[in-house]
């Protein structure tokens, strides 16, 4: 196969997967290893992607936001165990925050058998969680057309009023520097929600970890963090000493 095509079809994978092995591009392509090793050095130097251990990844700007779209068919089976997961921390009566987002999302069937009061940012939260019979608060603000979240000083404003036994927050990027969001509207809004919060908790699949996105949220120290098997375990302890719980399905 032609450099050139070979580049193209790795690209090809990538994107499909957002993170892959290169084993993987290996299987995929058809190739040496060596010469993948080659073309992954040679792509990251056009830009086109970023060497991770053992694989690569995407290259993303910042302020880049994949859809709601998007992001739910991503890592569908590790998100729902986390998810899975994270539910089990609510106990009956709770009221908690669920954050926009598609792990978040995934919470909501493990929700239904507790009397909670929900209040999200998440438009299409609401009518999942109206379907499984939770009682649900929505709060003001801009909605984002890729995403449905709401944003902006109404959606701040909104969630003053508000106190939390728990919120469960989605991040675009977790490392030593902070929680970060692509939006800086979006950012103040899980700020004033972790602020208004007896315990957070970020729920965040390996793909998140040593990502920095162009808004900071807060320090890693602010929430408990939820993951999977599937995250990078060096990745995890590069962090510093914080509460990261790793499920299993």
């Amino acid at each position: 196969m032609l450099s050139i095509k070979r580049k193209e079809a790795i690209l090809e994978v990538i994107k499909k997967q957002d993170v892959v092995t290169i084993q993987q591009l290996i299987d995929a392509v058809v190739a040496s290893e060596s010469t993948i090793r080659r073309d992954l050095i040679e792509l990251e130097k056009e830009e086109q992607l970023t060497r991770v251990h053992g694989g690569a990844s995407l290259q993303k700007r910042r302020h880049d936001e994949p859809s709601m779209i998007e992001k739910t068919t991503r890592n569908k089976e590790e998100k729902q165990g986390i998810a899975m997961y994270a539910a089990k921390a609510v106990q009956s009566g709770s009221c908690i925050y669920l954050d926009a987002g598609s792990t978040t999302y995934e919470m909501i069937p493990y929700l239904a058998d507790r009397d909670l009061l929900v209040v999200t940012n998440g438009i299409q939260h609401v009518q999942t969680l109206m379907e499984y019979g939770i009682e649900t608060y929505i709060i003001g603000g801009k909605v984002k057309s890729q995403t449905g979240a709401l944003v902006g000083t109404k959606a701040v404003e909104s969630l003053r009023f508000y106190r939390f036994d728990y919120a469960f927050l989605g991040m675009n990027g977790v490392a030593l520097d902070g929680y970060t969001t692509p939006d800086p509207e979006e950012a103040n809004v899980k700020q004033t929600a972790m602020d208004n919060s007896a315990k957070s908790f970020v729920l965040a699949d390996h793909t998140k970890f040593d990502q920095v996105s162009f808004a900071y949220v807060q320090a890693v120290e602010q929430a408990i963090i939820i993951t999977s098997p599937h995250t990078d375990k060096s990745k995890v302890k590069s962090l510093g000493k914080l509460t990261t719980i790793e499920v299993s399905r």
